[in-house]
């Protein structure tokens, strides 16, 4: 079957800063597809060349067909996009924002008003519709956004990171509706620098960084190229130097690699706990305290680290 959203040698340059340096990856139709990065990767820019708001510098893409750089209104016809940033008239009630966003999709009269009532049932504000959006939580706000993008029954859905800055609950929500939408047959283009986001919604990852497209897969698939190890984290207080104790694990038996970031040293190893006595004899060595330490089997974090050397950040 052919997929429904092709990306080929797709960049985008600003100068002589290449923000997206000719990525390349497909999204089968029913798939719920993550991209996955720390801020300032180029997932927001790749979201604005799909959905035709930026020009590609080189390559193209096709949505259903339809070339992003050809036949962009074409495209738009069969997509919905839910920006990083909230487009409503906080003026308005939840109904209102539907209702001018749904007259900007050509719909009107009756149609309008039975899809309007859909959509606030799907997002779960049919009882808060009648509120000014002004009075809404982050939360409530991200979900009448994610409505204004399912208006027009889109056939490919764009989430550039839906659930930024909002409480545990009002994510729990949104991220339980993507997963209805999908079962009812959408199609998802999702972008979070959530790990545990695109490990709980995807059927297949691309992790991005810097503007390129430096892996993709299955979760499995991801996992497999770290092989079978675990990671001890070591959380470190400020004043300790975890570069320092990195090195000093260089040799060290059973221990595969350490990695140091800010106030953190990643150890890789097959069996995490094997190590764990080694690791801490050399922090305690050069005085440095250990204040916490988690056990992570392969995930994508893991993944990151090992493909960039640094570990995924908020």
């Amino acid at each position: 079957m052919p997929a429904i959203l092709e990306v080929k040698e797709l960049v985008k340059n600003y100068g002589d800063f290449a923000a997206v340096k000719g990525i390349t990856f497909d999204i089968q139709e029913g798939e719920i597809f993550s991209l996955l990065g720390p801020n300032g990767a180029g997932k927001t820019t790749t979201i604005s060349m799909l959905s035709t708001l930026y020009a590609p510098t080189a390559g193209d893409a096709s949505i259903a067909g339809h070339s992003v750089t050809r036949d962009p209104m074409a495209v738009r016809n069969v997509i919905g996009v839910v920006p990083q940033d909230i487009a409503l008239y906080e003026d308005l009630t939840a109904r209102e924002n539907l209702i001018f966003w749904g007259q900007m999709y050509g719909l009107s009269g009756k149609s309008l008003n039975t899809r309007v009532d859909e959509v606030l049932e799907q997002i779960g504000l049919t009882d808060k519709a009648k509120n000014r959006v002004k009075t809404y939580s982050g939360g409530m706000k991200r979900r009448v956004n994610i409505g204004v993008g399912l208006l027009h029954k889109p056939r490919v859905l764009f989430m550039d990171e839906p659930t930024v800055g909002i409480d545990p609950q009002s994510r729990r929500a949104i991220l339980d509706t993507v997963k209805d939408l999908n079962k009812k047959g959408m199609t998802v283009l999702y972008t979070t620098h959530y790990m545990e986001e695109a490990q709980e919604l995807s059927d297949r990852v691309g992790i991005i960084d810097h503007g390129e497209l430096i892996a993709l897969g299955t979760q499995k698939e991801l996992t497999q190229q770290v092989g079978q190890t675990e990671t001890l984290i070591l959380h470190l207080g400020e004043n300790d130097d975890p570069e320092a104790l990195a090195k000093s694990l260089d040799g060290v038996k059973d221990v595969l690699e350490a990695i140091a970031t800010d106030h953190e040293v990643s150890v890789i190893a097959h069996e995490a706990e094997e190590v764990l006595a080694a690791v801490v004899t050399k922090a305690n060595e050069r005085g440095i305290k250990i204040h916490s330490i988690d056990i992570r089997e392969p995930n994508l974090e893991a993944v990151f680290l090992h493909l960039t050397g640094r570990a995924l950040r908020d």
